[in-house]
């Protein structure tokens, strides 16, 4: 394993100095440090961020490999500064037993880019009718501790319960899609004044914010841990502030888009633009962003959802809903909260890697922590081109937009990921 010395990098903001990174840890931090068996990067100007860990991410295999294939998008995790992602269960055959879970462990760990980490269904087939393998999954070899329908809500309040008191007696998450789908049956995009201007039938925003409503109590009655995926509006933030204040055990995220892009991008009818939850209003964005800094919301997760061609380039109303995220997140964190570091590090890092259970990830470069880091130029800027994208799937919201931030590299235990901006392997 080549070691590597850091010259000249701010540690999260801080004052520059000097990383060495040898055997897999940070050896040594200081001012001047010499190793002249090392390989040289010059961090002047740059950030030294605790690896990015993403706490909600598509790659699609099995099943869907047109779209992304475990190794693609650790591919661009990694060039997006990650060290590790949770793997979604809805792919085909779905994540809801071991030995699926085990299959996208074992195909994360033979890409090497970054830990991936299964998040397991809550309910067969994604169904919604019966519990999946869930202590299985948690005594697998993959050491699921996060499960999820996300793509579809665990609707049936009585099942949503069994699962909370389930997965409480190893300490397990249910994370929830939030949507009443009774109050979502052929929602196209955001219930409100553009809808109803394009004639477009709305997805409401109570049926994300009565779930969320009903499942925190549901956790509150249990004693279970609880976590909200892809937040969305106004309303959610002020259920979970008030939840968080009676202590309950809550987490939640939000997505980039979500803190970026508005409902009014659905005139274009452009099918790029739609996701589920659907894009909100300018008042929802002021919220989550304000929820995102105070840690109502604790986490940015990307939600990167790759999709084929065929299931993008189509009219509005026969597109799957979802947007690439893990190339770009850092950048859309950027432009929203500006360079404030530690806050970056905190909801990008420290508190998913927290949530997840990934203990050897979301800690700051030190001494003997294990050296999972990414190295960001805050002044570059750069033009998003689809095609450069690591994806199998070109679906970004982003396209030539000028966003700030370049990942210049991504350490994973040690071994470089990312050099120069390009992917190692």
């Amino acid at each position: 394993m080549t070691p590597y010395l850091i010259r000249n990098v701010s540690v999260v903001g801080a004052a520059p100095t000097d990383l060495l990174i040898r055997d897999g840890v940070v050896a040594e931090t200081g001012s001047g440090l010499t190793a002249p068996d090392a390989g040289v990067i010059d961090g002047t100007g740059l950030v030294a961020l605790p690896g990015l860990v993403d706490l909600h991410t598509h790659l699609r295999e099995p099943g869907r490999e047109d779209a992304e294939t475990v190794e693609s998008g650790s591919r661009a995790a990694a060039l997006g500064g990650y060290t590790a992602v949770c793997a979604m269960a809805n792919t085909s055959p779905v994540a809801d037993t071991a030995g699926v879970v085990e299959q996208v462990w074992r195909l994360g760990r033979e890409a090497g880019l970054v830990d991936v980490q299964p998040i397991g269904a809550v309910t067969v087939g994604l169904a919604g009718e019966r519990l999946a393998e869930l202590g299985a999954m948690a005594d697998s070899a993959a050491r699921v501790r996060i499960f999820s329908d996300d793509g579809h809500c665990v609707a049936d309040p009585k099942l949503m319960r069994r699962a909370l008191e389930y997965v409480k007696a190893f300490d397990g998450i249910i994370a929830q899609h939030a949507e009443e789908p009774r109050l979502t049956e052929g929602a196209q995009m955001h219930e409100g004044e553009v809808s109803t201007r394009l004639g477009l039938t709305g997805w409401p925003a109570v049926a994300e914010e009565a779930i969320i409503a009903r499942d925190v109590l549901l956790a509150e009655h249990v004693g279970s841990r609880l976590h909200v995926c892809h937040v969305s509006t106004a309303g959610s933030v002020e259920v979970l502030r008030q939840a968080k204040a009676r202590g309950v055990r809550v987490t939640a995220e939000v997505t980039p888009h979500h803190l970026l892009l508005t409902d009014a991008k659905a005139e274009t009818y452009d099918p790029v633009y739609k996701v589920n939850p659907p894009l909100r209003t300018d008042t929802d964005i002021a919220a989550l962003r304000a929820a995102l800094a105070e840690g109502v919301i604790d986490i940015v997760a990307t939600d990167h959802a790759p999709h084929a061609v065929e299931d993008k380039e189509c009219e509005w109303a026969y597109a799957r809903p979802g947007m690439l995220g893990l190339e770009t997140a850092l950048s859309i964190a950027l432009d929203v909260l500006g360079p404030e570091w530690d806050l970056i590090a905190e909801r990008m890092s420290r508190t998913p890697a927290r949530i997840a259970g990934l203990d050897s990830h979301g800690v700051d470069p030190a001494p003997g922590v294990p050296a999972n880091l990414t190295l960001v130029d805050p002044a570059a800027r750069r033009v998003i081109e689809p095609a450069d994208l690591a994806s199998r799937s070109r679906n970004t919201p982003y396209a030539r937009m000028t966003l700030p931030g370049r990942i210049v590299a991504t350490f994973l235990r040690g071994e470089p990921t990312v050099l120069d901006g390009k992917a190692v392997k």
